[in-house]
């Protein structure tokens, strides 16, 4: 990559960041959760002097593993999608630096992979299989340098010393916290350990009772021990946070890491699903933890995931994270991932749009170009032309058997709901039009005009606050979606998208 392509790349950059702190009615200096609207799951946080980078799950969305910055864990800005070849579906992952270089461990269709770079910013390297079969890699050192990878089962392995290869036989040293049986879970399914060292104590957190399942099954344990191989003891305050009952806003949380900021403070990162909104994934909160005097960590008395939460912020001068998209360059913009692996020769960024080549013969074989919806209630539109035997639409995709929208193909302007297709508008059209649904609380109508600015209400309106985990499996998220199937290409311009 040219120095003027890497330019153009950091001012497209620049232009996305996550500006949580400037919610309506929040004051200056506070936050309120979430601290990333939307579907980012399993969040991985590493704190390299005054910076912080995050990455998360990226699932089927590739290019995967968007690695994230901040200077106060408030405001994030993209810095680059570290995995570009496509490995499966890719679960919870640990960024780390070591010796002045930087790792992202994850698993990934039944195995763990690691990629590496010299910078954050990459080029990072292909995936190399560490064949351990465990998920959700946890990676500590100890204080002799010698590396280890904790998994799910309480289980860890040696690493070598440039952390590519594992060198030893899988130990058990972590059975977890014996969860009470009146509580009601999903399982009790230990995962995520993350770890880190503190005084003279190494500190293991897990998640516990199942990633979604009942509100109140997913939370976050800890336990600690003086070396990182155990044994461990678990802590008196477990769970550290959980969901008590159905009626709270925040459901089924969990999946925590622990971490010092720049200033000395302690914090935890973890997600949750948002209750009556299970649709728009685990979204990533944040709460303050404070150190008991025996040596224990807690939330801080004081905290409350509802509430706004005081926090130095610097308040960013680029523009907010927003989902418009001119098609500006040659670049894909970050926020646009394709489902099921990216095909870099498939489409074409140029003249202020992107032209998508056709792929398979309906919505699921398509591998449509997502986003991810910040609000309960938006809209989105886009200009379309097809070109050939194409069909193009925007629609509202969880997985191959779970998406509905609207098309069109030359003439007709075409309705998919559930996976029941057909003609809604006939012969209205001439291989161009503008496209938009409206989604408020859950319930869709779908739009069409020819100017962009008169548009027409179809019949057919949606419901999609079942289109979650907890119905259908896979982790996945509700997303906007730009298809292009059929015979041909679809050309999409103008991308717009509105909170309502």
């Amino acid at each position: 990559m040219n120095k003027a392509t890497l330019s153009f790349l950091f001012i497209i950059l620049s232009f996305f960041s996550v500006a949580q702190s400037q919610k309506e009615g929040v004051q200056p200096n506070t936050y309120l959760n979430p601290v990333f609207s939307g579907d980012y799951p399993d969040p991985s946080i590493l704190v390299d002097g005054k910076d912080y980078y995050m990455v998360h799950s990226s699932f089927e969305y590739y290019p995967g593993l968007l690695i994230w910055h901040s200077n106060d864990l408030i405001n994030w800005t993209p810095v680059t999608s570290a995995l570009q070849k496509y490995v499966g579906s890719v679960w919870a992952p640990d960024m780390v630096k070591y010796n002045d270089k930087y790792y992202i461990y994850f698993p990934a269709s039944g195995t763990n992979y690691v990629i590496s770079a010299d910078k954050i910013t990459g080029p990072w390297s292909d995936p190399v299989e560490l064949n351990v079969t465990m998920i959700d890699p946890g990676h500590v050192t100890d204080d002799k340098g010698n590396r280890y990878l904790y998994f799910s089962s309480g289980s860890y392995v040696p690493l070598s010393k440039d952390g590519m290869s594992i060198t030893g036989d899988i130990v058990h040293s972590y059975d977890g916290w014996e969860i009470p049986n009146e509580w009601s879970i999903e399982c009790f399914c230990m995962e995520g350990p993350k770890l880190f060292k503190h005084g003279d104590y190494y500190y293991l957190t897990v998640a516990e009772g199942g990633t979604a399942g009942p509100p109140t099954g997913h939370m976050v344990v800890s336990a600690r021990s003086k070396s990182p191989l155990g044994p461990w003891e678990n802590s008196p305050f477990n769970p550290i946070i959980r969901t008590k009952t159905k009626d709270e806003k925040w459901c089924s949380v969990g999946h925590g890491t622990i971490f010092e900021d720049a200033e000395g403070k302690w914090w935890m990162m973890f997600h949750g699903y948002e209750k009556d909104h299970y649709n728009m994934g685990r979204q990533t909160l944040l709460l303050p933890v404070e150190w008991t005097k025996d040596g224990w960590y807690k939330i801080a008395d004081d905290a409350d995931l509802n509430n706004p939460v005081n926090k130095k912020i610097i308040y960013p001068t680029q523009k907010p994270f927003t989902l418009n998209d001119n098609f500006e360059g040659s670049t894909l913009s970050p926020h646009w991932r394709f489902f099921g692996g990216a095909d870099s020769a498939r489409y074409k960024i140029h003249n202020n749009s992107i032209t998508i080549t056709s792929k398979g013969n309906s919505i699921p074989e398509s591998s449509p170009l997502l986003c991810m919806p910040s609000d309960h209630s938006y809209s989105a539109q886009v200009e379309v032309t097809t070109n050939g035997e194409a069909y193009g639409g925007l629609i509202l995709f969880y997985n191959k058997v779970a998406y509905s929208g609207i098309l069109a193909d030359n003439l007709n302007i075409l309705c998919n709901i559930r996976g029941w297709q057909f003609e809604t508008e006939k012969d209205v059209i001439d291989g161009h039009v503008f496209l938009k649904i409206e989604n408020i609380d859950n319930i869709v109508n779908m739009y069409y005009s020819l100017n962009g600015t008169d548009w027409i209400k179809i019949e057919n309106s949606l419901e999609v606050s079942g289109y979650h985990h907890n119905i259908l499996s896979g982790f996945m998220s509700l997303r906007i979606g730009l298809v292009s199937f059929g015979d041909g290409g679809v050309t999409f311009s103008n991308f717009r998208y509105s909170k309502l």
